[in-house]
């Protein structure tokens, strides 16, 4: 078995084989934060999973008879009960494509895509990389990015 630990801006990782655990410093942004994670150690595409708690986050939701997108705030602390999403290439841009599911105080759920969450407490995730280049591009029939493995 192969560990190796590593630490950047504001994230501190474990490898063990082929996966990494990540925790997340308090307060930082998770999307940022796991975007600077990824292209530190050059993960070109993966899967991700993850729990934590924030005090914010930022949902999307799509509206697919619009093709636009619909973006919400929430501003309490809430508990991360999952996140999870992939890694891939956009516009030549390495991409996280996360979807959360958030606590809230009265025990009731919001879930959505995140755009952006700040961490009150503690986050944790562990990153299953693959070994693979995987290219999304926009889809002018759904208006969502898909995969495209001509690419």
């Amino acid at each position: 078995m192969e560990i190796q630990n590593s630490k950047g801006n504001q994230w501190s990782a474990r490898k063990i084989d082929h996966s990494y655990i990540v925790s997340i410093d308090n307060h930082a942004n998770i999307v940022e934060t796991l975007t600077d994670f990824v292209r530190n150690q050059n993960i070109r595409a993966g899967e991700v999973t993850g729990i934590g708690a924030v005090s914010e986050a930022t949902l999307r939701f799509f509206n697919p008879a619009t093709k636009n997108y619909v973006d919400k705030t929430f501003k309490e602390q809430m508990e991360v009960t999952n996140i999870s999403g992939n890694v891939s290439e956009i516009e030549g841009k390495l991409t996280l494509h996360l979807h959360i599911t958030l606590g809230r105080e009265d025990y009731t759920a919001l879930a959505g895509h995140l755009l952006e969450a700040k961490i009150r407490g503690a986050a944790e995730f562990i990153f299953y990389p693959l070994n693979t280049r995987v290219v999304k591009l926009k889809n002018e029939e759904t208006g969502i990015n898909l995969y495209d493995f001509e690419k």
